[in-house]
């Protein structure tokens, strides 16, 4: 079933298909499908009603080795790594179609391991990674090599390889796209992939790995290895046949990754870490429009969005009308519910780790002075599940904790500011710099905003906006990769310089 017919199924079809669903929970390595060596496992949790979906491969280092051994084995093997460029792409283009063929799979499995209500994956999940590897295979034939000026007797010559094998280490807030993100650029440049999910949300990797050998890709270029953190993403990332780490999670981690390069075999590592992105409306902002953002860009995917709108700088002129009109519209759109229901727009948190972790910053919050202006607690009749209301805090001061640390959850916080310098000044002042927005009908005051803001993304005037062609990736402890554009496909690269002295 594609994309345009699963968006004509009802919350009572989704229930009957996942009622049914049996996936598969093993590694898969070599293009197959294994145990753990140990054969241990681990439970998948429905973060709706706490009930276990199902048990999955708990991986070590025996596993990760045998992945790395399938991937170098297929990329010294030539197979991918030296396949035509155009029958690369035709690959990929096969896979990112089945990707959408398969929309109601991906959706079954992500809406069940990690609470994404089921309209999020049919509307941007599932079409977002389809478009990724899309768009990775059309840039496989656009990477150049280079010749440059020499004597007569001289001829010099640069090409760009593969680097070999990459380890990709994913979070679990968009399993699918995230997992694509990474992989893609990856792939379509002749590399060799183990994948690594995150552990609350394994179960859509594995479609994707059967799925890539459907379309006519190679035993061993992808594969993928399930487990937790210091048993499994650790020994990746040590491991000395590994060439990069590509990582998106949190900050902590990735200083982690970066340390465990140097004490292997100095890989590369890119990474995208945490943010605390703010949005800056200013006086003169359209202040309808800007309000619908914000409550989006803080509510949407529950809050666990790595550049989520959580910090609201609003001018003090227009403060309280902002206030007014966010309290009013946030109640009614982003309602906590069932996520197989079409018409849910916010689901639960992953876990109840997850939930006990917003619930315990919205009490530091509190404790801190910030004025509660609405939700703060779990749902009624919902108890059940990792759920949190959305939540609102005014008179937030920036040192407070809940304006410094990223929460991962849905909470926002206004603060306000006398004018643009200060609004920068205050957006500045996090360890983190992913992603920003300025909300002004004033060209000059948009344009120097954006010059100053320490990000690596900003929107004027819109917020969460782009396509492919926009580099994704932050400034400061957001990170230091490039995902979803054609550098990410560079960052999987390296040159080599031919001399040759002609006789």
């Amino acid at each position: 079933m594609d994309l345009e017919q699963a968006k004509k199924l009802g919350k009572k079809d989704w229930h009957k298909l996942a009622s049914k669903i049996k996936p598969e929970t093993r590694n898969f390595i070599d293009g197959k499908f294994v145990p753990a060596k140990k054969s241990r496992t681990f439970e998948s949790i429905n973060p709706v009603n706490g009930e276990v979906i199902a048990e999955v491969a708990r991986s070590d280092a025996s596993d990760v080795d045998a992945a790395v051994k399938s991937g170098r084995k297929a990329f010294k093997s030539g197979v991918w790594s030296r396949m035509a460029p155009r029958d690369r792409m035709d690959v990929l283009y096969r896979f990112a179609n089945l990707i959408r063929e398969h929309a109601v799979d991906f959706a079954l499995l992500d809406v069940l391991n990690m609470g994404k209500p089921v309209s999020d994956m049919l509307n941007s999940d599932v079409p977002g990674s389809a478009l990724t590897f899309q768009f990775m295979a059309e840039c496989i034939d656009k990477i150049f090599g280079q010749v440059t000026a020499t004597a007569a007797s001289e001829f010099h010559y640069i090409v760009r390889e593969p680097l070999g094998v990459v380890g990709c280490i994913v979070p679990w807030n968009y399993p699918l796209m995230m997992a694509s993100w990474k992989i893609a650029p990856a792939l379509a440049t002749g590399n060799s992939v183990v994948l690594k999910p995150a552990e609350q949300s394994p179960l859509s990797a594995n479609l994707m790995a059967k799925l890539f050998m459907e379309a006519g890709g190679p035993a061993g270029v992808l594969n993928v290895v399930h487990g937790f953190g210091e048993e499994t993403g650790k020994p990746l990332a040590l491991h000395l046949d590994v060439d990069k780490i590509a990582f998106t999670g949190s900050t902590e981690i990735g200083k982690l990754l970066m340390i465990y390069a140097g004490q292997s075999n100095m890989k590369r590592v890119t990474t995208e870490c945490g943010g605390k992105t703010p949005q800056i409306i200013m006086g003169d902002a359209n202040l309808d429009s800007a309000v619908n953002y914000a409550i989006a860009g803080i509510f949407g995917n529950q809050g666990e969005v790595c550049n989520a709108g959580s910090r609201l700088l609003v001018e003090k002129k227009v403060h309280d009308e902002f206030l007014d009109l966010f309290t009013k519209r946030a109640k009614t759109v982003f309602q906590p519910g069932d996520p197989f229901d079409p018409s849910t727009q916010m689901g639960p948190l992953v876990t109840k780790g997850q939930q006990k972790r917003v619930l315990d910053y919205i009490n530091i919050g509190k404790k801190e002075g910030a004025k509660l202006c609405f939700g703060g607690g779990v749902p009624k009749g919902l108890e059940k599940g990792a759920y949190v209301q959305p939540t609102l805090f005014a008179g937030v001061k920036n040192d407070m904790r809940i304006a410094q640390e990223e929460i991962f959850g849905p909470v926002a916080a206004v603060l306000p500011f006398k004018n643009i310098e200060e609004a920068v000044e205050i957006a500045n002042d996090s360890l983190y710099g992913l992603a920003a927005s300025v909300w002004s009908k004033n060209i000059d005051t948009a344009h120097k905003a954006a010059r100053d803001l320490q990000a690596g993304v900003v929107w004027v005037n819109c917020f969460d906006h782009g396509d492919m062609t926009m580099q994704w990736g932050g400034y400061k402890q957001s990170g230091q990769g490039r995902d979803k554009c054609f550098e990410s496909m560079l960052l999987h690269t390296q040159t080599k310089s031919v001399w040759i002295h002609l006789e």
